[in-house]
């Protein structure tokens, strides 16, 4: 007997930079190896049927006045993967320049492949580079401020 085991995950932004990530694993075992593939495109086309199904109930979705947060006690829900200081002008960008919050969401997926609040350091840096640019370029100090960082090894 031969093992198979498949898997499929999606993960789907949502409305607040909320997201939802649904997967399913399936293990089964077949007789004779020339049907791996048969097999396996069956599977993967029941996981994928599977997963989209289930995420069409989405359940709880932040309502349009949730507070962003990160989850750091002060009452926001939220967690981000960047650091405060990024999440903050992030929304600042969308805030002052009144971006679209599901097109600010969909290019993150389109350059990182996550949610905006999933984001890394580095990664939410990469956009809000790309925020700044298409609100018309740097936004005077506010960039300097924010990437300023004092370095005690080239202090004098």
């Amino acid at each position: 007997m031969i093992t198979l085991e498949c898997s499929s995950q999606k993960k789907v932004g949502l409305p607040q930079y909320s997201s939802h990530q649904f997967s399913v694993t399936l293990r089964t075992e077949i007789a004779d190896l020339a049907n791996v593939q048969t097999e396996s495109a069956r599977l993967y086309a029941l996981l994928q049927q599977s997963v989209d199904t289930s995420l069409r109930q989405p359940g709880f979705l932040p309502g349009p006045n949730a507070a962003p947060g990160n989850g750091n006690g002060n009452g926001r829900a939220e967690v981000w993967g960047c650091s405060e200081k990024q999440r903050d002008f992030i929304l600042k960008l969308v805030e002052e320049h009144k971006l679209e919050k599901p097109a600010v969401e969909q290019l993150a997926q389109d350059r990182f492949g996550k949610s905006v609040r999933s984001l890394n350091r580095l990664e939410a840096s990469g956009l809000i580079d790309a925020l700044i640019e298409q609100t018309g370029g740097n936004t005077g100090n506010q960039r300097r401020r924010f990437n300023s960082r004092s370095n005690p090894a080239t202090a004098r």
